[in-house]
């Protein structure tokens, strides 16, 4: 079975803010042979002045270089799985096909890289970028298989025969407290602090990045990518998947999801990435 990736991406400042902090990329290469094997981010940048845009666009940035070697032609005459600090020495020509561990190795360092230059930025700029700060959410898929990380509390959901379940942990107060069962979902929902995050990149050195199991996806799954813009104001998730029928294109899908948040209110920018998972031969 080869399993086929449609992807679409949107992002709107909404209807409070005046600039748009959120950023988002995908990339895609697919072939008969290989099948699919894409990258998709969302960030949500935080800061006073410019600091958010600013930690966006660099976080995106960093993520597309660092993990540039996930795209380089393959050789099939060879097969390496190499480390994160290996990766970055490789050459065109030769094949990057990671297991498990080596995958996470990567998204690990990427994702610290990304930390340390926004951190080297907030010491340059100090005055305007002392608060400077993002989320990140990635998946990876490789074939069949899902990898997602996460840092801070935009997400990644999984859409499986009309139910949505998330699949990232928010980095927030009442994320916390839902993990330790201290409040209910209803409650985090309406928790005051529920924007207040205890992890991010740019907070400090030594970033601690959430990668979860890889994930085995089937033809009519989807994967859901956003920052907090969209899912704070469709909550609760089941407002979410009420979207995402397979009738409609992913780009159909984000505008609506869009549309309805800032219907809702739009108190924050908002960003999709929807990636629907199809079997070529069904």
């Amino acid at each position: 079975m080869t399993l086929w990736l449609s992807v679409a991406g949107l992002t709107d400042v909404g209807r409070e803010r005046e600039l748009n902090e959120d950023r988002f990329y995908y990339k895609v290469v697919q072939s008969s042979e290989e099948g699919s094997l894409g990258l998709f981010i969302v960030a949500d940048g935080m800061g006073g002045h410019l600091a958010g845009e600013v930690a966006s666009q660099w976080t995106v940035r960093t993520l597309k270089r660092e993990l540039a070697p996930l795209f380089r032609p393959q050789d099939p005459s060879v097969t390496r799985r190499l480390d994160a600090e290996a990766l970055a020495a490789v050459g065109s020509g030769v094949t990057v096909r990671l297991d498990e561990t080596d995958l996470s190795r990567m998204l690990e360092h990427a994702a610290e890289r990304a930390n340390q230059v926004l951190l080297g930025y907030a010491r340059k700029h100090s005055e305007e970028a002392a608060d400077m700060g993002s989320t990140l959410t990635l998946a990876v898929v490789e074939g069949n298989r899902a990898t997602v990380a996460n840092v801070g509390d935009s997400r990644v959901y999984l859409w499986r025969n009309g139910w949505l379940r998330q699949l990232t942990d928010d980095h927030s107060v009442p994320g916390a407290l839902l993990r330790q069962g201290q409040i209910t979902p209803e409650e985090a929902d309406e928790h005051p602090h529920r924007h207040v995050l205890y992890r991010c990149l740019g907070l400090k050195p030594g970033l601690e990045v959430d990668i979860y199991p890889s994930l085995a996806l089937r033809h009519g799954d989807a994967l859901l990518l956003c920052s907090d813009g969209l899912w704070d104001m469709l909550s609760p998730a089941e407002k979410l998947a009420a979207f995402l029928t397979p009738e409609t294109s992913p780009l159909v899908t984000c505008r609506r999801m869009v549309d309805a948040a800032n219907e809702a209110g739009g108190e924050d920018n908002i960003t999709v990435v929807l990636v629907r998972v199809e079997d070529r031969d069904a």
